[in-house]
This record gives structure tokens, sequence and C-alpha cells, in this order.
């Protein structure tokens, strides 16, 4: 008992940093669709042009992930999360100057600072982190994504009846300042001890790696899929729920704060359960789960009561966003010694991509069809892979 007390103890430290860190990043991800029914008036943009922005944000981050293990190698894990929120901080303030080229402007900064955190995290957290805990500690650390958006979903419509939206997302940035003052307090304690990475193997070759390794091309192609789900999903919820089902802005964000809360709880039990059964075919069920949610969230109609789009969209969030954390704890398990970072900066930048092409495409169908159609597309890709992925965990469990 002695020896899993203590390595629980001196794990408590860095898991508790990134988490902190990735809560932060997350909120300020998910900011500017909190706040763009109030932003697209004041701007006199289609709010639906929040999945532009998405794009970029997460074209940016897509690239600064796959060039993060170098900064990590030179910098300090520790030092890149702290340069990320910064960024964040800095992204947030230009939003409030409250111009279509301030906005581009601010979603690049927060692409800079969303790029380079799992890589940064998986550096950390692999080599302070026994193996057999990977699963349960990865997804903790990825619980992160949906606090930080349960709060910009709870908060932020606060602020804005309070301080307008400029002064929430100011607010906001101020949040993040504050929390990279805190993580440097810790960056002596947090890197001191960890070996540094391996040279870095390039940025070519780190890919070529991961869709030349059977496991990790289906792992990747798949939460590039996935995560068309979860960001359509979160990016689009309250827009969706302020347009097509009339419910206002807080009644919005309140059932995005409740399916966040409900997927951070699913986050933990995945993670629980990836430590003891085979990660691959628990991805491809729960991606099973994602498309049955995407399909019933197409079925809300504009009269269907408020107790039933609840339960539809706190179900379908329970296991849009729960999958992220058994994700990474499989690549940095199958990821070659001391190339962690580079092996989930590939993983990073894979899954982002899936936030760069779904919402944009995801519009263009909300737009030119309805939302109901953009809902269905989503359910039938992710069927796709999570089928793909349970063929593929059958076959390396050598089941019949």
């Amino acid at each position: 008992m002695g020896e899993p007390h203590a390595e629980l103890k001196a794990a408590l430290v860095p898991v508790g940093a990134m988490l902190g860190t990735q809560i932060a990043i997350s909120l300020a991800v998910l900011a500017l669709s909190v706040l763009m029914p109030a932003v697209a008036r004041d701007l006199a943009v289609d709010p639906k042009l929040v999945g532009g922005f998405t794009a970029i944000t997460y074209a940016v981050a897509a690239a600064i992930a796959l060039g993060s293990a170098g900064a990590i190698a030179r910098l300090g894990a520790v030092r890149v999360c702290q340069l990320a929120m910064i960024a964040a901080a800095a992204g947030l303030a230009v939003t409030a100057a409250a111009s279509l080229v301030a906005t581009v402007v601010a979603v690049v900064l927060i692409g800079l600072a969303q790029g380079p955190i799992n890589p940064a995290s998986a550096h950390i957290l692999s080599q302070r982190v026994p193996r057999r805990w990977f699963s349960l500690v990865f997804s903790v650390k990825q619980t992160g994504v949906p606090v930080g958006f349960a709060t910009a979903g709870i908060v932020l419509p606060l602020l804005l009846g309070w301080v307008g939206w400029r002064g929430a997302s100011l607010a906001a940035g101020a949040m993040l300042l504050a929390g990279a003052f805190g993580l440097g307090l810790l960056r002596r304690r947090l890197d001191a001890a960890m070996t540094p990475p391996g040279p870095s193997p390039g940025i070519w070759r780190s890919f070529r790696f991961v869709i030349g390794h059977p496991a990790l091309r289906v792992l990747g192609l798949s939460a590039l899929i996935y995560v068309v789900a979860q960001h359509t999903f979160t990016f689009f919820l309250v827009t969706y729920l302020y347009e097509h089902c009339r419910l206002d802005i807080a009644q919005a964000g309140f059932l995005l704060f409740l399916a966040q809360l409900a997927g951070t709880g699913q986050r933990l039990v995945l993670g629980a359960l990836g430590d003891r059964l085979p990660r691959m075919m628990l991805l491809g069920w729960t991606g099973l789960a994602i498309a049955a949610g995407a399909a019933a969230t197409a079925l809300i109609a504009t009269d269907t009561p408020y107790w039933l789009i609840a339960a539809i969209v706190v179900a379908y969030g329970t296991v849009v966003i729960s999958w992220n954390g058994v994700s990474i704890a499989e690549f940095a398990h199958l990821a070659p010694p001391g190339q962690v970072a580079a092996v989930a900066a590939v993983q990073t930048a894979l899954a982002f991509s899936g936030a760069v092409i779904g919402p944009p495409l995801f519009a263009v169908i909300a737009a030119l069809a309805s939302y109901r159609a953009a809902f269905l597309a989503v359910a039938v890709i992710v069927l796709i892979a999570a089928l793909w992925q349970v063929a593929v965990g059958r076959t390396v469990l050598k089941l019949p």
C-alpha cells in the first residue's frame, strides 16, 4: 500500500497543475462561441460565423501542436504552458476591441494557446505517473476541457448581463493571466525531476510513424472524426438552441453547462475503465453512443418540450466529450521511449484537424439544408469511425 500511496501523492501536483491549465485554456477557446449571439449583433454578422472562427482557432492550434515538441525541449513544458495562457489572455483582450479584424486576430492568438497544451501535459504526466494509471490520469487532466467549457457556459452569460460581452471577455483574460502567474510558481518543482524529451524526430517522421502504426492510425483518424462531433456540439449548441429552439442565451448556456458537467463525470468513468479494458474497444463503443446522441439531437423540433431538449442535450454531451483522455493515454502508452511529446503532438494535430474541418462544414450544411441534416451527417461519419475502431480492436484482441 505504501508505494501506490507515495506514487499517487507525487502525481497530485502535476495533475492538478495541468488540469488547471486545461480549464483556463478551454474557457478561452469557448468564450467567443458562448458570447457569439451578442458579439454578432454588435459586429452585424451572422452568428453562424462562429464556425469559421472556430476553424481558424483549431487550424492554428493544429499547426502549433505539430511543432510543439521542439519548443517543449528548448523551453520546458511548464514555460510553454505559461506562454500559452498569456497568448489566450491576449486573445480575449483583443476580442473586446469589437471589430471583425480584431476577432480574427483574437482567435489566432487563442489557437496559438491551444496547440501545445496536450503535448506539454503528456510530457509532464507520462514521466510523473505510473503507466497503469495512464487512462485515469489523462482523463482527469482532460476533464479540464468540459470543466473549462462548463465554466464558460455558466460564468460568461452572467458576466454578459453585468458588464456586457466586452467586459466578460476582459474578465476572462484577467483569469488567464492570474493562472499563468500561478503556474510559474510551480515551474521549478514540475520541471526539475523530469527527464528531458529525446531529440525531436521531426514533424513528418513522427506523423509517418503514427500513420504507419496500425493501432495509432485508427486512433488518430477516429479522434479527428470524434472531434468533429465534439466541437460541432460544443460550439454550435448555444446558437442552435437560441435560433432553432427559441431558448434564450442563459437557458442555452445552462444546458451547455449541464452537458459539460455530465461529460466531466463520464471522462473519469471511461478513464477508470480504460485502465482495465481494451482502450480501442472502449473508444469504439463510445463512438456508437456518440452517433446515437447526434441523431437524437437532430430530431429536436422547435416545439420539443424543454425537459426533453435538456435530456437529449445532456445525454449527448455526456458521451461526446468523454473519450479524449482514453485516446491520449493510449497514444502515450504506444509512443516510443522519450517521444511521448512528439507522438502526442501528432495526435493533437489530427484531433484539432477535426475542429478545423467540422464546424465550417456543419455551418454550411445547416445554412444550405438544416441543423437536422447537419447533425445527421455527424451521426453517420461517427458511426463509420466507431465501427472501424471496434473492428480493429477485435483484430488486435483476436476476437471471433
